[in-house]
């Protein structure tokens, strides 16, 4: 018989799975973001427990894997003692004529639909290191945006 005709099993056409990937560079985390690693690796446990078929097991496994590895690589970052901006900061800027609010925060943290972003974030980048009354380039304009306010998120904290 051809080996064309010859199937082993159907587990040799299916796709490997991989582990989720870390992204590169340093894992900087609010002292809330340690805390949300901690609760998700908990759910995610919980879940594993409840899980029904082997499958589903194995992907929460592989995100346990995944967050346990964030958590042990966190290192915990407070904002910026001087009132600069930083991770755990809240800046009020002007951009294009609009006044808008965000906090930096960590990756796995980021939600910028909620006004959080991550500080690797290309306006996060931006703001970094700057102070109220500060203009600092973005998008290779000089002067686009305008820091009004900076000050320590509360929510960020532990």
């Amino acid at each position: 018989m051809s080996v064309a005709f010859r199937r082993e099993s159907d587990d040799e056409h299916k796709e490997p799975e991989f582990e989720l990937p870390i992204p590169v560079g340093p894992n900087l985390v609010t002292p809330r973001g340690l805390r949300l690693l901690g609760e998700e690796i908990a759910r995610i446990e919980t879940a594993i427990v409840g899980a029904a078929d082997e499958e589903a097991r194995k992907k929460l496994q592989r995100r346990l894997r995944y967050f346990h590895t964030r958590q042990s690589t966190a290192d915990v970052q407070t904002p910026p003692a001087d009132g600069s901006a930083g991770i755990g900061s809240r800046v009020s800027y002007r951009l294009n004529k609009a006044e808008k609010m965000i906090t930096i925060v960590g990756g796995d943290e980021a939600d910028p639909a909620s006004g959080s972003i991550a500080f690797f974030a290309p306006l996060a980048r931006a703001l970094m290191g700057a102070e109220v009354g500060e203009s600092v380039e973005y998008q290779d304009r000089e002067d686009a945006i305008a820091i009004l306010a900076v000050e320590a998120d509360p929510e960020m904290q532990a």
